[in-house]
């Protein structure tokens, strides 16, 4: 009885110990590689968080707008960093507004991108600092004064304005530009970068990611388009074609993107047509397609509404979607035609109506006041600037008004209204003096209904 109790005793033991050997085996691996921590995990105390809370708050918004956030988000995980941040006095000072408008335009993200992140080195740097050569997130090198007193062309401001474990903040006084996005602005400006190369569109972000969709891959050179002219020039479906094209077709005997180019640069060095080429050239791509309409062998001719026609237009206007399209393709007529042509023209026939772009509206022209007046009423235009640009493909003419369809109330056939009219009075005409003497005569001897005359 006694050794069958002590076997089951043994047995217990045996088991507990060999649950306990398994138990510490498989803590034993945890023990020694503990489980990694998430990456990219931002605490409260972190520089970015003191950043997007600070004063610098110009800084903070451009960097969300250039979707930067999960970039130092991950920097930050992995590197202690520094960012030498301007002050909103100094971004309202020394940034112009166009180049502000550029960064902040969806096609020059990463032009904004580069700018913010050559202000960001991914290593600590503190004032008593022995380095002069940092390399930026933007791989740009800054040159850092003794003391860290400035930074390439800018004064350090404040040092370690703010100071986390995970990175620094110094105030500057102005922004640090880099090389490529000030060669990028200057291109945008002078047209150089978006009249010789085919358009790119805009980047898009991923609603569900928040990140950028991947581009199309790129056609292969010499392959046709995916519309025909006709269908991508055509408002519609239903309405006619573009005119035929002239000498050249579709040889490309025309340089049109070259011709279009020096059409806008002369607007811009003519003074007063600004904001036609602005339309043209950034909130459409009209420029890029004028261009192909050239080397394909058409003629164009734009009626060109000067700046103070266009601050007259209201900006429900031209913030419905096609709506600046719409506009100028009532501006532009597929012939060309110059400052004596079009007067001749309606000096000799009246009233000329020019076929538009935007089919199937024209465009009326009639002679006032010695010159050519467009449209009717109080929507009319006069010629003003007469042959700003003639090149025998592109004829610009400047005009004082923006032009709209109308319908012309000239042209209508209005029904007149029918008014209660007297009945005409019959005149019955009088017989003459002889025949009636005649039939008297017979009448008294009862014979006048023998005549037909006497009836």
């Amino acid at each position: 009885m006694d050794y069958g109790v002590s076997e089951l005793n043994l047995n217990l033991n045996l088991n507990l110990n060999l649950r306990i050997m398994i138990f510490f085996t498989l803590l034993f691996p945890l023990l020694i590689f503990p489980l990694a921590s998430p990456t990219g995990q931002i605490n409260s105390n972190s520089i970015l968080v003191a950043l997007l809370d600070s004063h610098y708050t110009e800084l903070a918004e451009l960097v969300e707008k250039a979707m930067l956030l999960q970039k130092l988000e991950e920097t930050v995980a992995n590197h202690n960093i520094t960012i030498f941040a301007p002050t909103n006095e100094a971004l309202d000072r020394n940034l112009h507004p166009d180049f502000k408008h550029f960064l902040l335009q969806p096609a020059n993200l990463h032009s904004l991108q580069t700018l913010i992140l050559s202000h960001v080195v991914p290593t600590p740097i503190g004032y008593q600092t022995l380095t002069r050569h940092v390399t930026t997130l933007s791989n740009q090198n800054l040159l850092l004064a003794a003391n860290l007193t400035a930074v390439d062309q800018a004064r350090v401001t404040r040092p370690h304005a703010l100071t986390r474990p995970d990175g620094v903040i110094h105030a500057i006084d102005r922004l640090l530009l880099p090389r490529s996005v000030q060669d990028d602005f200057n291109r945008r400006r002078t047209l150089r970068s978006i009249s010789a190369v085919k358009p790119e569109g805009a980047p898009e972000v991923d609603p569900r990611t928040h990140r950028l969709k991947k581009s199309a891959p790129p056609t292969a050179a010499g392959s046709p388009p995916g519309l025909p002219i006709y269908d991508a020039m055509a408002p519609g479906p239903s309405l006619a074609p573009a005119p035929a094209p002239g000498p050249g077709g579709a040889r490309r005997h025309f340089n049109g993107e070259r011709q279009v180019r020096d059409f806008i640069d002369t607007l811009l060095h003519y003074g007063g047509y600004n904001e036609m080429a602005d339309i043209l050239v950034n909130l459409t791509s009209l420029a890029t397609e004028m261009g192909r309409l050239v080397s394909e062998g058409y003629v164009l001719t734009v009626l060109a509404p000067n700046d103070e026609a266009m601050a007259k237009l209201a900006t429900e206007q031209l913030s419905e979607p096609g709506a600046p399209e719409q506009i100028m393709y009532y501006h532009i007529i597929p012939e060309y035609q110059t400052e004596e042509s079009m007067y001749n023209a309606v000096r000799r026939f009246g009233k000329v109506r020019y076929e538009t772009l935007r089919l199937p509206h024209k465009v009326v022209a009639q002679e006032a006041d010695g010159s050519v007046k467009f449209g009717l009423g109080d929507g009319s235009a006069y010629l003003f600037d007469p042959d700003i640009y003639t090149d025998g493909r592109i004829s610009v003419q400047g005009i004082d008004g923006v032009l709209f369809p109308m319908e012309e109330e000239a042209d209508r056939v209005k029904p007149v209204s029918r008014t209660a009219q007297p009945a005409a009075k019959v005149v019955k005409h009088r017989r003459g003096k002889l025949l009636e003497t005649a039939c008297w005569m017979l009448g008294t001897f009862g014979q006048h209904s023998r005549f037909a005359s006497c009836q």
